[in-house]
Parts: C-alpha cells; sequence; structure tokens
C-alpha cells in the first residue's frame, strides 16, 4: 500500500490564502452537490470526453444516455473543463483531495505566490482534464474531481523540495505505523502507480498523470523571477 501522507517537515513562510480558497470552494461545491443531488450534479458539472469532442466527430454522442446532459446540463461542455475542478463524487473523493492539497500546496503557494499559484493550479487542471480526453475520447462517465490539478500542485512539489520528509501514515495488513520518507519517494511511488492502473478502473488516472507532469513542466516558469525556496534538509 502507498504510504498516506499526513503532514510534511518543510517549513512554510506565508499564509497559505489561495490554498484555503479552493479548499473552500471545493467544501462549498460539496455542499451544493448534497443539497442538489451528487449524481445529477456531476452529469451537470462534470466533463465528459465524448460530449466535449462532440462537434468534431460525426455520430460521436449516444443521445439516450446523453439525453439529460443535451437538454439539461447546467454548464456548457467547454466550461465544464473548469466546473469539473470542484465537483466529487463522493465524501472520500472529496476528503482525500483536499487533504493533498492542504499537505502540499502551501509550500508550492509560497514558491509561486497566490496570484501564480492560482493560476498554476487552474492551468494544471485544465492539462488533467485534456489528457484524460484523449485518452478515452469515447467515454459518456462525467468526470469530476479536484485531483488532477492537485497532482500538478504535487509534481511542482517533487522539483522544488525533493528532500523535504513527508510523515507518512502506513498500513501493512495488520501492521500500522508511520514513517518518515523524502518526497522524491513517496510522489514518484504514487506517480508509478497510476501508470499501473487500467483505462477502466474507474479512476481518471490520466488526469493525474497529466496534471503530474504539467506541473513538473510548468513549476519553473511560475518561479521566474521569484526567490526559489529550495529545502535543504537531510
Amino acid at each position: 500500500m502507498i504510504p498516506i501522507p499526513l503532514r510534511d517537515e518543510n517549513p512554510r513562510y506565508g499564509t497559505p490564502l489561495v490554498t484555503g480558497l479552493l479548499i473552500a470552494i471545493n467544501l462549498v461545491a460539496w455542499g451544493y452537490e448534497l443539497l442538489h443531488g451528487v449524481t445529477l450534479s456531476t452529469f451537470d458539472y462534470g466533463l465528459i470526453p465524448s460530449w466535449l469532442l462532440a462537434g468534431m466527430r460525426d455520430g460521436a454522442l449516444d443521445v439516450p444516455r446523453l439525453g439529460h446532459i443535451l437538454l439539461h446540463q447546467e454548464v456548457p461542455q467547454p466550461l465544464s473543463v473548469f466546473s469539473s475542478m470542484f465537483m466529487h463524487g463522493s465524501w472520500g473523493h472529496l476528503i482525500g483531495n483536499l487533504w493533498f492539497l492542504w499537505v502540499f500546496g502551501d509550500n508550492v503557494e509560497d514558491a509561486l505566490g497566490h496570484l501564480r499559484f492560482a493560476v498554476f493550479y487552474l492551468v494544471c487542471g485544465v492539462a488533467a482534464a485534456l489528457a484524460q480526453v484523449l485518452s478515452v475520447p469515447a467515454s459518456t462517465a462525467p468526470m469530476v474531481g479536484a485531483s488532477g490539478a492537485i497532482a500538478g500542485v504535487m509534481g511542482a512539489y517533487l522539483l522544488l523540495y525533493p528532500r523535504a520528509r513527508i510523515r507518512c501514515l502506513w498500513v501493512l495488513i495488520i501492521f500500522i505505523t508511520t514513517i518518515s520518507v523524502p518526497a522524491w519517494l513517496l510522489l514518484g511511488i504514487w506517480f508509478v502507480s497510476q501508470l499501473a492502473l487500467p483505462l477502466d478502473s474507474g479512476v481518471a488516472w490520466m488526469a493525474h498523470v497529466g496534471g503530474f507532469v504539467a506541473g513538473l513542466l510548468l513549476v519553473r516558469l511560475f518561479t521566474l523571477g521569484r526567490t526559489r525556496l529550495w529545502y535543504t534538509g537531510p
């Protein structure tokens, strides 16, 4: 089992305003889903690959399955690339994503600055969504969740703070303990585990991969002109 990060041992230099705001927006969106129905909300605001690409292909739509979307979807599919980042399918989905954002987001926000971090988060989310769409272009299942954007944050964290220690919970059958591992090891194991998932696993793992790679590639651009906060611990 992949160790579950509990906290990092990386000092924070500023208040993670954007990280906190993103968490709050996701919580408000989840409240909306609970009030209006989680399944209905995911179809209204989720990203559906076949519908997003429908204008480029003939006969791509399964009209019976997509009838609700065609007639009643709250946002146009191009905008759902953004709205889908703030919707979730369950309490576990929500809590897991927001916990990872809290653990890794504050230090990346330190390095990028508030505004750049907000833009970086959204750009990684878009890259993650497009990676998933290209991997399953005929899918009629809505894709929701902040994990693609958060994967971008994790990719940035890996490049900025590879030696930062992460305190993790490790569960092996009945053996439970906490261990401290370097970020490069934890995030490397996480990335490889995503590549091992099949396309039909029910997890949008290509979104995770796309977001993570986008974070690795873009973080240097977003830190230009700012002090680099390299971690110098053991």
